[in-house]
C-alpha cells in the first residue's frame, strides 16, 4: 500500500498514464490484476495481464505497447529472458519485476528492475518519463 503522500500525489493528477499502452506479463492472478487496476486508474491502457510469453508476443502482435511489465519468473518455471529480447528489439520500454534480490539482464534492457512486493512510487518513476514523453 502506497504512503499517504505517494496517493495523494497521485490523487493530484501527477500520475497521469493516459495514452499509454502498457504490457502485463505476471504469472500471478492477484498480482496481475493488482497492476491492472492501478495502471488503470492512472488513465493508461492496459494489455493483459497475461502468464506466458507465449500469450504476451500473440498480444504484441495484436497491438504494440509503449512499454511493458515482465515478471522474470513465469508460469510453468519459464523464464523471461527470450520476451525481454524481443521487447527490447522492439523498442518497448521494459520494467522487470521479481520476487527475487537479482535477474540476470544485461545492462540497458530494461528501464527498471524492480522487487517484489512492488512499491508503487518505484513502479510510477520507472512508467512516467515514458508518459511525459507521449505528452510532449
Amino acid at each position: 500500500m502506497p504512503a499517504a503522500n505517494d496517493r495523494d500525489a497521485l490523487d493530484a493528477g501527477s500520475a497521469d498514464l493516459s495514452d499509454v499502452r502498457i504490457l502485463v506479463v505476471e504469472d500471478s492472478w492477484h498480482i496481475g490484476t493488482a497492476l491492472k487496476s492501478l495502471l488503470r486508474a492512472l488513465g493508461a491502457e492496459v494489455l493483459g495481464p497475461v502468464a506466458t510469453a507465449a500469450e504476451a508476443e500473440r498480444l504484441i502482435a495484436e497491438q504494440m505497447p509503449d512499454a511493458s511489465i515482465v515478471d522474470f519468473n513465469l508460469r510453468g518455471g519459464e523464464l523471461a529472458t527470450g520476451l525481454i529480447d524481443k521487447l527490447s528489439e522492439l523498442g518497448i520500454r521494459i520494467i522487470v519485476i521479481s520476487g527475487y534480490a537479482s535477474v540476470p539482464i544485461l545492462p540497458g534492457k530494461a528501464a527498471a528492475i524492480l522487487q517484489k512486493p512492488l512499491v508503487e512510487s518505484q513502479l510510477l518513476a520507472a512508467l512516467l518519463p515514458l508518459a511525459k514523453r507521449k505528452r510532449a
